[in-house]
């Protein structure tokens, strides 16, 4: 367990666990209790802290990252010199670049776009500040959870003022992505940034790196003297202008770099904007010319290195002096002597060589056990049987296949082991291939009620959106029934399209404002009713205030809008209420008398 898990810097932060290790520093998961927050810490290791030269340069990574302030860059909150020297930074919720590609494979074209342009941001942004990363590679730039990217570990950063540095240990393990000038030890700039920068982006679109070798050295050696495939001779999918950018960022001649990460963000920005677009130059222009006939040339750091350890050659017993010269007299049995001893010495060295060759020939190679699963995704199974490291090594087995949008027809979307994974005995790869967009044609949904047209669509299995959100009235179309689509019907439709459905408000009805109808005759009313396309109904009442046959009131309340065909109800006056007529003496009143009823004035023979 690291004895730095528990520990408690300046009484602020407690060091919780160890989430990674690079050449120079160890870096944990910390908890900054005076802010309540999870930072990450990174510590200077204890067997370099000693070392002036390494303490020096952690120091100027704590000066470098601490001018930064950006988006795209990993954020600096605080930075410690004392005892134990350390950097507080943000922690990131994400994966690196690196891990991202090995899950994927190869990116589409878009993702690619999408990752570059945030890097070249945040280079943008450093470079401003006169700070050069030097180490830009997949391994440094994070991906979050949300998708955007963070440039990290400016652990070989440098001012563009400080003092120049040869090819250090640190640029030769990072060899894959190190600029030209890197590679022979010359003064760098931002422009070394931008070549790394553009190696990523080939690695995005290729899924593969533009030179490989047996040693760090030898492909150091390519990046000065071999021109690398472009993009679209591994992937003709590949944009040519996206092709045009990656490969002028990645021009071994320095003067037909890209001068800024400004001036590639532009051409990044016009190819979003427009993927057609013609760029103002061409891959052939930015080859540049071999300056001699040699293949490759050799590094200044290496030949420096070779002349270090190369023995030093004893001195020759002639050139000792004009002493042995004079020593003509001399007897020629000891130069003889002298002579047959370098021929037996000479004849021992070889014989002792031959017999160190046929030991190595003779020695059978240790037989390999164990074998990583290669990476098949984005390769026909022919590419792929055809590759040297797959090969008799590996059997290819297709168990099925699947449509794909993100890639053609014959190419492998699935592999069991996955990428990566070691394995012993069962050196057997299941995959399934692509089948292409999976495509499909579009139904007549005219007139279909809107659901059902939905339940159509779902049914062809092609995973299409559905945008139901425009309406119309139609006089023809029942209201919640399907006008018109787009695409229309008997149009190709591809997996993941977009199918706009405008669906029926039924028939557009006509307004009304409805005017004063009161205190008008009946006539006068129905009328005006009439003309504004409503329906009227009456009822009748007595007034005292209204005369016989005028409208007393009116249902719908004046200067109110209501759909033409509504009912209107109007209650007209029947004129002031007649009174009942007095009832005459001795008359009996015109209701008919009840059985047995008793004489006027008389009582019943209960009343008595």
């Amino acid at each position: 367990m690291d004895n730095m898990i528990g520990k408690l810097l300046d009484n602020r932060y407690e060091l919780l666990e160890v989430i990674g290790t690079g050449g120079m520093a160890v870096v944990y998961k910390a908890q900054d209790h005076r802010l309540n927050r999870a930072v990450a810490v990174k510590i200077l290791k204890s067997d370099l802290a000693e070392d002036a030269e390494f303490r020096r340069r952690f120091r100027d990574e704590s000066q470098a990252v601490a001018m930064l302030s950006h988006p795209n860059i990993v954020s600096v909150y605080d930075v410690s010199r004392g005892e134990t020297e350390y950097i507080v930074m943000e922690l990131i919720d994400g994966i690196t670049l690196k891990q991202y590609m090995e899950r994927r494979g190869k990116l589409n074209w878009r993702e690619s776009l999408h990752f570059i342009t945030q890097i070249m941001h945040g280079l943008s942004h450093a470079h401003s500040r006169g700070i050069v990363h030097r180490d830009i590679k997949p391994h440094n730039v994070m991906i979050l959870r949300d998708g955007s990217v963070k440039i990290a570990d400016f652990g070989i950063a440098r001012l563009e003022s400080a003092a120049q540095q040869t090819m250090t240990q640190q640029a030769l393990g990072s060899v894959h992505y190190i600029s030209p000038e890197q590679a022979k030890g010359d003064r760098t700039d931002a422009r070394s940034d931008i070549y790394s920068a553009g190696v990523v982006l080939y690695e995005m679109l290729t899924n593969r790196l533009p030179f490989e070798g047996d040693s760090p050295v030898s492909i150091a050696l390519q990046h000065l003297s071999s021109v690398p495939l472009s993009p679209c001779e591994i992937d003709p999918t590949v944009p040519q202008a996206l092709e045009k950018i990656c490969m002028k960022a990645m021009a071994s001649d320095i003067e037909k770099r890209y001068p800024t990460a400004d001036a590639m963000i532009e051409d990044l920005e016009e190819f979003r904007k427009n993927p057609n677009t013609s760029l103002s130059f061409t891959i052939e222009e930015l080859r540049k010319k071999p300056e001699s006939s040699e293949p490759t040339q050799p590094l200044h750091a290496v030949k420096e290195a070779a002349a270090r350890l190369a023995p030093k050659r004893e001195e020759d017993p002639a050139d000792e002096g004009e002493e042995e010269d004079e020593e003509l007299s001399a007897p020629v049995l000891p130069k003889a002597l002298i002579v047959t001893a370098i021929v037996a010495l000479c004849c021992a060295a070889v014989f002792g060589l031959w017999q160190l060759i046929l030991g190595s020939i003779e020695a059978p190679e240790p037989v390999k056990t164990e074998f990583e699963v290669p990476n098949l995704i984005g390769r026909t199974i022919e590419e792929a049987e055809a590759d040297p490291e797959i090969k008799d090594v590996f059997t290819i087995t297709q168990i099925g296949q699947r449509s794909s949008a993100e890639f053609p027809a014959g190419q492998i979307i699935e592999q069991t082991p996955t990428y990566g994974k070691t394995v012993r005995e069962n050196r057997e790869i299941n995959v399934f291939v692509s089948t292409g967009v999976k495509s499909g044609t579009m139904p007549n949904l005219v007139n279909q009620e809107h659901r059902a047209a939905k339940i159509l669509l779902r049914e062809l299995d092609l995973n299409l959106v559905v945008d139901e959100t425009t309406e119309e009235y139609s006089d023809t179309i029942s209201a919640g029934y399907v006008i018109s689509s787009n695409p229309v019907e008997g149009e190709t439709l591809q997996d993941g399209d977009v199918v706009m459905l405008v669906i029926s408000k039924g028939a557009k009805v006509a307004m009304a404002t409805v005017t004063t109808l009161t205190n008008i005759t009946l006539d006068q009313a129905q009328k005006n009713v009439s003309e504004l396309g409503l329906v009227c109904a009456v009822d009748y009442a007595y007034s005292d205030d209204v005369p016989a046959d005028y409208v007393i009131s009116q249902s719908i309340a004046p200067t109110s809008k209501v759909a033409q065909g509504s009912v209107i109800k109007l209650i007209v006056s029947l004129g002031p209420a007649q009174p009942e007529p007095a009832e005459e003496p001795g008359e009996a009143p015109d209701t008919p008398e009840a059985p047995d009823a008793p004489s006027a004035g008389g009582e019943t023979e209960a009343q008595q």
